[in-house]
């Protein structure tokens, strides 16, 4: 391989993440140890296609997002789908990539096998598979077997432990007021609380006719 290429080979996280967690970060730091990759750009989705509007604004998803992968080499933090068309979809965010310039042979699209196994779901399947290697890591409760029947030269499996960790377990506790220590990286847990992301509803704002939902982006919001 050529020192061209190898420079260029980068690592992507794509992910709602809201919030981003322990999880996330532990899949990134696993794909780049297993396949060295100079760097990892973690892609906040604008509108995921598969999953319900994101309860916190794309200003604070993003935000946590930096503050995540803030100082660890090589991580950044990319708003490239928060500035494409919303919903956000896999295939578009590589077809940018190779606008670029990137090769395929130079794309790491970087999930969880939990995601993984709902890739027949995704937009422009299996065509999507062509366009980048697949680097599928190992979660909680999903053993990258759960992946094997898709397995090709441009699916590479990561077994690793991972953070037992979920971001709707996350906004479940603040809602309940319990702690999220560890959870999440303590910059971005003291970001949640200074804004009070994905806390309860007090009753005055409730009775404003503001949704638990809206409350979660009004913070910031641009």
């Amino acid at each position: 391989m050529s020192v061209v290429s190898t420079v260029r080979r980068i690592g992507l996280l794509g992910g709602t993440f809201d919030p981003i967690h322990t999880g996330h970060l532990d899949v990134a730091r696993a794909a780049q140890r297993e396949l060295d990759l100079p760097y990892v750009d973690f892609l906040t989705a604008h509108v995921p296609p598969h999953r319900p509007q994101p309860a916190a604004s794309s200003f604070h998803r993003f935000a946590m997002t930096a503050l995540a992968v803030n100082g660890v080499k090589g991580w950044r933090a990319s708003d490239l789908e928060l500035r494409m068309p919303a919903p956000s979809y896999t295939s578009q965010t590589l077809e940018r990539f190779r606008e670029r310039g990137y090769r395929p042979s130079e794309l790491f699209f970087l999930v969880g096998a939990d995601a993984f196994k709902d890739l027949h779901l995704w937009r422009d399947y299996p065509d999507i598979l062509g366009a980048a290697t697949f680097v599928v890591v190992s979660r909680p409760g999903f053993p990258v077997s759960v992946a094997e029947r898709r397995v090709s030269e441009r699916v590479i499996l990561i077994d690793a432990i991972t953070a037992d960790v979920s971001s709707t377990a996350i906004r479940e506790r603040r809602a309940l007021g319990q702690p999220i220590t560890g959870m999440v990286p303590d910059s971005v847990r003291q970001h949640i609380e200074h804004h009070g992301l994905y806390s309860p509803m007090p009753p005055d704002r409730r009775s404003a006719g503001i949704s638990p939902s809206t409350a979660s982006r009004v913070h910031g919001e641009n």
